[in-house]
């Protein structure tokens, strides 16, 4: 069922517009309502959340629709706390983190992302 759920759910959030994910999510509802009525229900809950990158201009869609910015953040405290093996107290793990999240936001040109746009559009 995995491959079936999933090739679903993306035409629900792969859809050219909202009405069209609206109706992919009614396919959705009655082809999976009765082997998983929690995740429909839960899916039918947060929908009109899921579906605000529709309210933006179309070329920001693919960064609101993902979070491969916050994935890649966890990559990179994984990536350098990994060598580390322990930790003497919690106050160190806190300073690390603290220092890899701080040098990744020094790094981060804020002027010029597409978040500026994102702003904008709001």
């Amino acid at each position: 069922d995995h491959d079936a759920v999933k090739a679903a759910a993306q035409a629900i959030y792969l859809a050219e517009s909202r009405r069209a994910a609206q109706a992919a999510f009614r396919v959705f509802r009655s082809h999976w309502q009765e082997a998983y009525p929690g995740m429909v229900k839960r899916l039918e809950k947060d929908l009109p959340e899921l579906l605000t990158f529709f309210d933006f201009p179309r070329h920001l869609w693919r960064k609101l629709r993902t979070t491969n910015v916050i994935e890649r953040c966890f990559v990179e405290v994984r990536r350098r706390t990994r060598p580390m093996v322990c930790f003497v107290n919690v106050g160190s793990v806190d300073r690390i983190i603290y220092a890899i999240f701080n040098g990744m936001n020094e790094k981060y040109e804020w002027k010029n992302r597409t978040l500026r746009l994102f702003t904008q559009a709001a």
